[in-house]
């Protein structure tokens, strides 16, 4: 019972933070999974793909998470958690947000969470590559898919299967 009242603490906070989006508490999620629950960076790196490739939010690997710790219901607390909190805040200050029109305060609002919520989805985005730029192979994959979605209009999703697919034949053959 003690952990899923961690979970559910752990996770509603998260939920408040993410500010810009669940991107914003990656590096944080990753931290206290790491920390409490010896969720490895690796295993981080493959729920978030999951995450991100299935239809639907990708924070939903919160899911994932919360079955590995403590099972259905871990899913179903983490899930709770993470997803009630801000959704009723966003409610909330949306509603406010219609009330106050456009106002200097709420421009002035707007200019100050820009740059916060862009630095935490940064944070998050480095929590996420630190994991997953293991070696030389990850690092390679890593630029050229990078270079590929920069400079054509093939969608993203095909080149990232495709990159995932060239990494684990490489895994398979013994290079890392």
């Amino acid at each position: 019972m003690t952990i899923l009242i961690h979970l559910a603490l752990t996770f509603g906070m998260l939920s408040l933070l993410a500010v810009g989006g669940g991107t914003a508490v990656l590096h944080e999620m990753q931290e206290v999974l790491q920390a409490r629950y010896q969720i490895t960076s690796e295993m981080f790196v493959h729920v978030y793909s999951v995450g991100q490739l299935a239809p639907g939010p990708n924070m939903t690997m919160v899911l994932i998470f919360g079955y590995q710790i403590m099972g259905a219901m871990g899913a179903l607390i983490t899930g709770v958690a993470f997803f009630l909190p801000s959704s009723i805040l966003c409610f909330a200050i949306g509603r406010l947000w219609n009330r106050i029109g456009d106002t200097p305060w709420r421009r002035a609002v707007q200019n100050a969470l820009e740059p916060i919520s862009i630095g935490l989805m940064c944070s998050g985005v480095y929590a996420v590559a630190r994991a997953a730029l293991s070696g030389p192979l990850s690092i390679g994959l890593a630029v050229v898919t990078f270079g590929i979605i920069l400079r054509t209009r093939i969608n993203p999703v095909y080149v990232i299967l495709v990159a995932g697919g060239v990494g684990a034949g490489f895994k398979a053959l013994g290079y890392h």
